[in-house]
């Protein structure tokens, strides 16, 4: 008999006349009864606070296998760690979240192709295969997501996007849930949010000392605007996210206007973008103005109508966040430039810019020193005598040597020189260059030394800046 299926008791030693298992604090006498009597042992119980003994349950089912066969049943959507598993494919569902969750996964992909469909989960910003799963009951594990995210199951002709709301223990999530026809049925990516959870402060951000004192001096700065750069995925919401939290307070007027809101923020006021309705960013900024704001975050300046306000906000009193597009600091300048703020204006109202990318972090249990190689010294622009580190691979990381991300960054305080510089010359390269001059360290020498701390990886750095730097 499966203890930890059937009665979602964790069971701890077993002899000839007695069963030891982990229970929840007021766990119902009746079930210990009837696995007394279905194993014929004594049961021993040993408690646990509720919290405690969910995430102890957690990590007991992720070390759990997944079988699949059999039909469909449909269940009721409740807490998914104590859901009666009554059909293998709402075992398979399951299973594959609470594991998913367990790793600390973005995303779970789930991909048909010939004979068979793949299903990946997304650590750290990269897909690693799970398991796979045979073609033949494929078909009832997107019906099962499908029942869960209130979709047509009968549809399978056009895409279907549907949201799941699911708690795993003390942990509520919200799982976006995309499908799509492709050739061979169907493709389900599910995204999953904790809520509440994932807040960074500035601190927890792996920015160093020097860097996170300048972001905290522009933070501080009753007008200006302060931007986040960086390609899709790097981090830039999460930064201004921190800066939020930094700055909230009863007596600041703190509103966004976001395409999503990612996170919820209390004491906040969140507006999301509508196109539908004409609530555009310049639109929802305008609006915002009107409202008395202390603080503005805009999620980002897309065009020159939203540039335009956006400045104009940050010279009439109000500390604007925002982000851009752009490989590092400098280079949002010229990109303001290109939107058509003029260059006084730019030097008037931009007060820093943070460009940063995201690195995977070294996995700590599996962590190895070890001599690098003349060329991948070379690569970071070193020379000597130097350690660095890698991790090996292990159960707590899949095998992938990462566990966790961090930021590498680019802090550039606009200050008065800086300032000047823009009005001589709105080109990324020279701006670069006399900011360097000015002591302005780079997100490639921010990695390097966040290699040679035994964060991350050189592999990780390269691969985030490329040639930048």
């Amino acid at each position: 008999m499966d203890v930890l299926k059937a009665y979602r008791l964790i069971p701890l030693e077993e002899g000839e006349t007695f069963l030891k298992v982990l229970a929840p604090k007021g766990a119902d006498p009746l079930l210990f009864e009837e696995l007394r009597f279905s194993t014929g042992k004594e049961v021993i119980p040993l408690f646990l606070p509720e919290e405690e003994f969910a995430q102890r349950l957690q990590e007991a089912l992720a070390q759990e296998e997944v079988h699949i066969e059999g039909e469909l049943e449909e269940s009721e959507t409740r807490d998914i760690l104590y859901e009666q598993e009554t059909s293998p494919a709402v075992s398979f569902v399951n299973q594959t979240l609470i594991k998913a969750i367990n790793a600390g996964a973005s995303d779970v992909h789930i991909e048909p192709y010939e004979g068979q469909a793949v299903v990946r989960v997304r650590l750290d910003g990269v897909l690693h295969e799970y398991t796979r799963v045979p073609s033949s009951l494929h078909e009832q594990v997107v019906s099962r997501i499908k029942v869960l995210a209130n979709l047509n199951v009968a549809e399978r002709r056009v895409p279907q996007d549907g949201k799941i709301a699911v708690k795993v223990g003390p942990k509520h999530l919200d799982i976006r849930v995309s499908v799509v026809p492709t050739l061979f049925g169907e493709r389900v990516v599910l995204r999953l949010l904790e809520k509440g959870g994932k807040l960074l402060r500035l601190e927890d951000l792996g920015l160093w000392e020097e860097d996170l004192a300048k972001l905290r001096r522009v933070s501080k700065r009753p007008y200006g605007i302060l931007l986040a750069t960086g390609p899709t995925g790097a981090g830039k919401s999460t930064t201004l996210y921190a800066v939020i939290l930094e700055l909230k307070s009863p007596t600041k007027n703190i509103i966004t206007i976001e395409d999503p809101p990612e996170y919820q923020i209390e004491g906040v006021s969140q507006i999301q973008v509508n196109p539908k309705v004409g609530l555009g960013f310049a639109a929802g900024l305008r609006a915002i103005l009107r409202q008395d704001p202390d603080v503005i975050m805009v999620g980002e300046i897309r065009d020159a109508e939203t540039a335009e306000i956006a400045v104009q906000s940050a010279l009439t009193g109000h500390l604007v966040l925002s982000t851009l597009h752009t490989n590092d600091a400098p280079s949002a300048v010229t990109r303001l430039f290109d939107l058509g703020v003029e260059p006084f204006l730019i030097a008037s109202a931009v007060e820093g810019i943070v460009a940063q990318r995201l690195v995977r972090k070294i996995c700590p249990h599996c962590k190895e020193a070890y001599k690098p190689t003349q060329e991948e010294l070379s690569e970071l622009g070193l020379s000597g005598d130097y350690t660095f580190y890698r991790g090996k691979g292990c159960e707590q990381c899949m095998g992938t040597g990462y566990r966790g991300r961090t930021g590498i960054y680019e802090v550039l305080e606009v200050g008065e020189e800086f300032k000047k510089a823009i009005l001589r010359t709105q080109d990324a390269v020279e701006l670069r260059n006399f900011a360097r001059s000015l002591g302005f360290k780079s997100m490639l020498e921010d990695g390097v030394r966040k290699v040679l701390a035994g964060i991350t990886t050189s592999e990780e750095v390269l691969r985030a800046v490329k040639t930048e730097g």
